[in-house]
């Protein structure tokens, strides 16, 4: 499991929310960041690997037994 930079918390929100959180949170960390998105929506499986890919950003890892999320900014 990679080390985070930072944890977001989205458990309890329903999509888009989790996906909109992340675009607002992750232009603020450093590139090279990874932010861990918790997210509890089972579309967050899907919407957040497709977010990273329509926004060249890292996919970087899912945790279905923790329902979390890694995305690494990478500009």
């Amino acid at each position: 499991m990679t080390d985070p930079t930072e944890v977001l918390d989205c458990r309890g929100q329903r999509c888009p929310l989790p996906v909109i959180a992340l675009a607002r949170r992750l232009p603020e960390l450093p590139v090279g960041a990874v932010l861990r998105v918790l997210a509890d929506d089972p579309a967050a499986a899907v919407d957040i690997p497709a977010w990273c890919r329509m926004r060249a950003q890292d996919f970087v890892a899912a945790h279905p037994d923790t329902t979390a999320y890694d995305v690494r900014r990478t500009h």
